[in-house]
């Protein structure tokens, strides 16, 4: 029996991504490129995940239900966030272009990015490279982008982000 050493961050990103794709069929290696991840890492990170029962053992299915009920109880205490100073960057959370009809706020929040176009409150992403990785991957940035409303948002925009993930998951 393999031993549990906790969820990382990147697990939480690597899931969501697996969801992204809405197919069995990926590779590691292609999971690792778009993510810009090591596949040592995403190898690790399945077999976190799988311990901790978020993928079958074939580890190429996701139990939408537990990352769904992680994201919505743990996530905001296992990777908390405070949001920063004003920074130039990539938009997150109620912030992201995809959320904008959802999330009726005069904040902006943003991952710091070289390319970033978007002055607002600094969020430190789950993952360095998300930011390149949810450009390439609408799905996955609006699931990441909520699980950060999630870290960091008040109480009702939570309820919110919560009803939306659940949404985009289990449906």
């Amino acid at each position: 029996m393999k031993i549990h050493q906790g969820i990382r961050p990147q697990d939480i990103v690597i899931l969501l991504k697996m969801i992204s794709i809405r197919r069995e069929n990926w590779l590691m290696k292609d999971l690792a490129k778009d993510l810009m991840i090591s596949q040592s890492e995403v190898s690790e990170s399945l077999n976190r995940s799988q311990v901790a029962g978020f993928v079958s053992r074939d580890k190429k299915r996701v139990n939408k239900e537990a990352v769904v009920e992680f994201i919505s109880h743990g996530l905001k205490y296992t990777f908390p966030e405070e949001p920063g100073k004003i920074i130039r960057g990539f938009p997150t959370g109620q912030s992201a272009a995809p959320l904008y009809h959802v999330f009726n706020t005069q904040e902006s929040y943003v991952w710091p990015h070289p390319k970033g176009s978007r002055r607002g409150h600094y969020i430190r992403p789950l993952h360095k490279n998300i930011p390149d990785a949810c450009m390439k991957d609408d799905k996955l940035y609006e699931l990441i982008a909520l699980s950060d409303v999630i870290r960091a948002g008040d109480q009702q925009e939570k309820k919110k982000a919560i009803f939306e993930i659940r949404k985009r998951i289990l449906n």
